[in-house]
């Protein structure tokens, strides 16, 4: 466990909180949370589910209204056919993935990350015993995995490939081609199996569709766990549900390894997600527009800020700013930046601006900030930003 480390968001989320509780003036954009309220029908079936006495322990793998309503989610929206068997529930996504890792990896077996990659993974992989294995995501390939990258990365270790789609921090968005691609290469490996996380589903931009990765690699489906969540396109981070669906046999020894941790997750939580997933999804979109307007706004300020670019994400409510042009300057106090860590302190100290830097999803020199923001905020802040960097001069 030595080698884990805190989660970078919470970390300078934390920073954030501590230093305004000493009165400081300071904007967070670094953790991804929804600004908005859970809607109110979905509170309201957590309220009535309480009034109703589900306020006992469930079944481990989550209860029967659940199961059934993410089986039918899956089959609604992404053509997909799981059992309620096959179907299993959390408390939040990241748990998923941890049972995930622990019910199947062996010391020194190897689990392919993409970088940018949510930190999580990584450090859920070294505490079970695993060896994270980097596969640089370049910019000018959009973020995205490429085949040949994959290709050279498999060994006879590799026991796990982690896709994110879109991608946490840099919006990265597979089509079914590039999916194609990627499974033709998994197809000469049969002892590698995949977890698509795609807990940022709903939040995807440009009138783009939305495709599973078990959908478009039917072939591989018995390797395939797809996990999801309600926390992101619900705004229900909070009540801690994750759910995922995949082959039987990995879904039992999940369980197992829940049964261990934590239990089932909370009974009134659950009839909250059967609501989220089984009634009106206006709220959905709505956010989408949202995020997809903040996501313009913010492309539009970064690009008039100089020595910061910024990829347009094509969906998730994050920004991967690249910042090699500021390397090497010197802040008015007279240090140097020269790594995007020192970027991000620098912008705390000197702008009240909390971001997070790119060392911490394993690719710099860049920093990433939330654009799960209210208007004014995300405003605030990248003036903040444009003023502190234009601080900054020639070493």
């Amino acid at each position: 466990m030595q080698q884990v480390k805190p989660s970078a968001s919470v970390v300078v989320s934390q920073t954030a909180r501590l230093l305004k509780a000493q009165g400081k003036d300071i904007i967070d954009l670094g953790i991804g949370e929804p600004d908005f309220n859970t809607p109110a029908h979905i509170i309201e079936a957590a309220h009535r589910a309480a009034l109703a006495g589900q306020t006992r322990y469930t079944p481990m793998a989550g209860t029967a209204a659940l199961k059934q309503a993410i089986s039918d989610k899956f089959q609604r929206e992404n053509n997909l056919s799981y059992l309620p068997d096959q179907v299993f529930v959390s408390n939040g996504a990241k748990q998923i993935i941890f049972s995930a890792m622990l019910a199947t990896l062996n010391p020194g077996d190897e689990v392919l990350l993409c970088a940018p990659y949510f930190g999580c993974y990584r450090d859920t992989v070294l505490s079970v015993g695993g060896v994270p294995v980097t596969l640089p995501c370049h910019e000018e390939d959009n973020f995205r995995l490429t085949p040949a990258t994959l290709k050279s990365a498999i060994t006879e270790k590799t026991r796990w490939l982690l896709l994110n789609l879109p991608s946490n921090p840099a919006g990265a968005v597979y089509n079914k081609q590039q999916l194609r691609d990627l499974g033709e290469v998994l197809q000469k490996h049969q002892n590698v199996l995949v977890l698509s996380d795609e807990i940022y589903e709903h939040i995807l931009f440009d009138d783009q569709k939305f495709l599973s990765t078990a959908s478009a690699l039917p072939m591989l489906a018995n390797r395939i766990l797809t996990v999801n969540g309600v926390s992101k396109a619900y705004a229900m981070t909070g009540w801690r549900i994750g759910y995922c669906a995949g082959p039987q046999a990995l879904i039992d020894v999940m369980i197992k390894v829940q049964a261990q941790v934590s239990s089932a997750p909370c009974s009134v939580a659950q009839a909250a997600a059967v609501a989220a997933l089984s009634g009106p999804q206006d709220s959905v979109n709505e956010f989408r527009i949202a995020f997809e307007r903040r996501r313009d706004f913010v492309v539009d300020e970064v690009a008039q800020i100089d020595g910061l670019t910024l990829k347009k994400p094509g969906g998730a409510f994050y920004a991967y700013i690249g910042c090699s042009d500021l390397l090497g300057k010197k802040t008015p106090a007279g240090s140097i930046i020269n790594t995007d860590t020192d970027l991000s302190a620098y912008l705390l100290e000197q702008a009240g601006v909390a971001t997070v830097p790119g060392s911490a999803y394993d690719m710099s020199p860049y920093i990433r900030l939330s654009t799960a923001n209210s208007d004014a905020i995300l405003e605030n802040g990248l003036e903040r930003i444009a003023r502190a960097t234009e601080a900054l001069v020639s070493a």
